[in-house]
C-alpha cells in the first residue's frame, strides 16, 4: 500500500483517493476547532494561498480523539473556513489513533514516529508528503505551520 491507496471523504462525505493529489507536496493535519492550537489554521492558510500555484496543498482531517471538535465535519469545517477563512480541503472526522484509526494515519504514524512512539501525541500534528508520495517528516503539535516552510520550497 502506498499513500495514493488510501480513500479519504471530505466534509460533505464525497469519498476520493489521495491519488487525486499525486504530483503535489502536501502538508496533512489532524486538526481540532476547540483546541488551544487552533490558531494554527491562520498559518496553514497563509501557506497553502502562497504555495498553492506551485503545487502545495494542506489537507485537513478533524478528530475528536481528544474531545476538542464538533461532532461532524460539516460543522468543523464551516467553522475553520468562517472563523478562519480556511480554504484548503477539510475533510470528515477521523481516528487518528489505535485500532479504528483511519487507513491515512495509520500509514502516515508509521511511516514517521513522533515523541510517543507510532501515537499521535495531540492535535494538530502535521505530516509533510513530497510530490511521490512519501512521508519526509513529522512535525509536533507546537511545531507551527511555518517551521514546515523550509522544507516545503525545498520539495517545491
Amino acid at each position: 500500500m502506498n499513500l495514493y491507496d488510501i480513500a479519504v471523504r471530505t466534509a460533505n462525505h464525497e469519498q476520493y483517493l489521495l491519488e487525486k493529489y499525486k504530483g503535489n507536496v502536501l502538508l496533512i493535519v489532524n486538526t481540532a476547532s476547540k483546541c488551544g492550537f487552533t490558531k494554527q489554521f491562520t498559518q496553514l492558510e497563509a501557506l497553502f494561498q502562497k504555495y498553492k500555484d506551485q503545487g502545495f496543498t494542506v489537507l485537513g482531517f478533524p478528530s475528536d480523539q481528544f474531545k476538542q471538535e464538533f461532532q461532524t465535519g460539516e460543522e468543523a469545517a464551516k467553522f475553520c473556513r468562517l472563523d478562519y477563512g480556511v480554504s484548503f480541503p477539510m475533510h470528515e472526522i477521523v481516528k487518528v489513533n489505535g485500532p479504528d484509526a483511519h487507513p491515512l494515519f495509520q500509514y502516515l504514524t508509521s511511516e514517521k514516529k513522533g515523541f510517543l512512539g507510532q501515537a499521535i501525541k495531540w492535535n494538530f500534528t502535521k505530516f509533510l508528503v513530497d510530490r511521490e508520495g512519501n512521508v519526509i517528516k513529522r512535525y509536533a503539535p507546537v511545531d507551527t505551520p511555518f517551521v514546515a516552510e523550509k522544507e516545503i520550497v525545498e520539495l517545491l
